[in-house]
């Protein structure tokens, strides 16, 4: 007789078998039961603008809460759902909850009142736009006395 390893069976070590059970993908889909996720995200910089988009497909506009405050802007979302599924004998139903929250600390450029957010295509969008620099400000020399 010999001893054949397998990589797939549960450990017992740093983890519970019940967890790396109902964990597996092969008995659920254990990021939609779980609501483990985080975001990916881009931050570009234009002339006038700075640009945040944050990948967060399956969401609805109405799920996204988003706001500035002291310079901090918060990005969070919450979804909830209900699957049920009912055939002669028996009634499955399932319940699913998703969140997310990512803040952000703003440069003191940013003007907290031309903010712009659009959701495209799993793509949330947020538009800051900078202020405006005082123009004609010449350089100015101090004499040392």
């Amino acid at each position: 007789m010999s001893l054949i390893k397998r990589s797939d069976w549960p450990s017992t070590l740093g983890g519970s078998l019940l967890s790396d059970f109902f964990d597996d993908e092969r008995f659920f889909d254990s990021r939609w039961l779980s609501g483990r996720s985080m975001p990916a995200v881009n931050i570009r910089e234009t002339d006038k603008t700075y640009e945040v988009e944050l990948a967060v497909p399956g969401y609805d506009k109405k799920d996204f809460n988003i706001s500035i405050d002291n310079g901090l802007l918060t990005v969070s979302a919450e979804k909830r759902e209900e699957k049920q599924q009912k055939q002669d004998n028996y009634t499955r139903r399932e319940f699913g909850f998703t969140s997310f929250s990512r803040a952000f600390n703003l440069p003191v450029n940013t003007n907290d009142e031309d903010v712009q957010a659009k959701y495209e295509d799993g793509i949330l969008k947020l538009t800051i736009s900078k202020k405006e620099e005082p123009q004609g400000k010449l350089k100015k020399a101090i004499q040392v006395r």
